[in-house]
């Protein structure tokens, strides 16, 4: 793999190519070309290659890609194999769902701990995950390897929360608050999901579907 600077729509459509590649793998596929992937996933031929080449390309001439192979790559690229530690604060309905439901090292994160402020959930385990007191925050991150906060608590909250796990260390932020994080606020970094900008978006393509 080469050191060159990859552009955020690249790295935004690897995780599409490593999905895909996975239900390949399981359904037994073994090869496949740029065409045939790109007839699947709706890019064009062109734009999966050079996506690729990005990384040094893995393909042959007359052959494809071999499916395994490229899954396979794709997850290390990913950095899926490495399994960093994650944490999740605010252990609300949003939050005990993910915990619940959501599969976090398929993902390359593996969950250590939740934390909250309510009592009623202090003390309980959420699908095997241990909810601490958010007081006890900085003594458990600088005990675990922790790289990965999930934000789950109130958007007020958020800022203040950022700073506080950026000075112990955290790398990364999946923030689901209703707060953004920007660049100039935090050196970590951040993905953030808005599930009302996403239904919103959808809401307007079927308003205009309806005018057609």
């Amino acid at each position: 793999m080469t050191k060159r600077k990859v552009s955020d729509a690249v790295i935004r459509r690897l995780p599409k190519y490593y999905r895909y590649l996975d239900e390949l793998h399981e359904n037994g596929i073994t090869r496949i070309s740029s065409h045939q992937l790109a007839d699947e996933m709706g890019f064009t031929a062109s734009q999966i290659r050079q996506d690729l080449n990005c990384f040094g390309g893995f393909g042959q001439q007359g052959y494809g890609y071999g499916v395994e192979k490229l899954r396979s790559e794709i997850s290390a690229i990913l950095g899926l194999q490495d399994m960093r530690g994650a944490i999740l604060i605010g252990a609300g309905n949003l939050g005990r769902a993910l915990l619940g439901n959501f599969d976090f090292e398929s993902c390359g994160f593996r969950m250590l701990a939740a934390f909250d402020v309510a009592s009623e959930v202090v003390g309980k385990k959420v699908n095997g995950v241990d909810v601490l007191a958010l007081d006890s925050l900085d003594e458990f991150i600088k005990a675990h390897s922790a790289e990965l906060a999930v934000l789950t608590m109130p958007g007020d909250e958020t800022r203040e929360i950022a700073k506080r796990l950026e000075a112990l260390g955290v790398k990364g932020v999946w923030n689901f608050t209703s707060r953004e994080l920007r660049a100039d606020e935090t050196n970590m970094c951040v993905e953030t999901v808005h599930f009302t900008e996403s239904l919103m978006a959808l809401c307007y393509k079927v308003n205009e579907e309806g005018k057609a």
